[in-house]
């Protein structure tokens, strides 16, 4: 039996996940956009409510292409507020609008947003080492001036604590435990 990070439990979907995404470096733009919309629409929920709604948010947001997503006018907005697949919160629908636009900026700006992004670590994920997932912080201050920076750039939905959920998600930060057996794989 394999030693995973607390936080899966037993729930099929989060071991899923916990196994084959979170924490791997990441470098695809499109799907950095995906996570940026996904942990923004966590903000106050729990995260397998994202996870299993992931498939429909990907229907509903044009699989989470920035360029489409930025497009969306006041009644596509009122469409997804509309649609039970999604989290129907209108700030957190026009925050990816918003964020979509400020993305596609950034791109512009230094090429890809993977560049953008990454430059923060210095291109090299942070290992830390923690024995319990109690151990890991909300936020530290390079979320916090990631935090600072993003909003800078029109982004919302990207306090601290949500940056630091998707430095986790995309392997900006291996924060898997110790004695998980993805700490040394990623």
């Amino acid at each position: 039996m394999k030693t995973r990070c607390s936080w899966t439990g037993a729930d099929p979907d989060l071991i899923a996940y916990h196994d084959l995404e979170w924490g791997m470096p990441c470098h695809d733009d499109q799907k950095l956009f995906e996570f940026l919309v996904l942990d923004g629409a966590q903000a106050g929920l729990a995260w397998v409510t994202i996870l299993r709604r992931r498939a429909n948010y990907r229907k509903a947001f044009d699989a989470f292409d920035p360029a489409k997503v930025a497009r969306y006018d006041d009644r596509k907005i009122e469409a997804l507020a509309r649609d039970a697949g999604i989290i129907r919160n209108r700030l957190k629908i026009k925050s990816a609008v918003q964020n979509a636009r400020a993305f596609l900026k950034v791109q512009e700006e230094f090429g890809t947003f993977d560049s953008y992004i990454w430059r923060f670590v210095d291109g090299t994920p942070i290992k830390n080492a923690w024995k319990t997932w109690e151990d890991a912080p909300a936020q530290t201050p390079l979320t916090q001036a990631l935090s600072k920076d993003l909003k800078n750039r029109g982004f919302n939905f990207v306090g601290p604590t949500i940056c630091y959920a998707f430095m986790q998600t995309i392997g900006m930060v291996n924060d898997h435990q110790v004695d998980c057996f993805r700490y040394n794989q990623v």
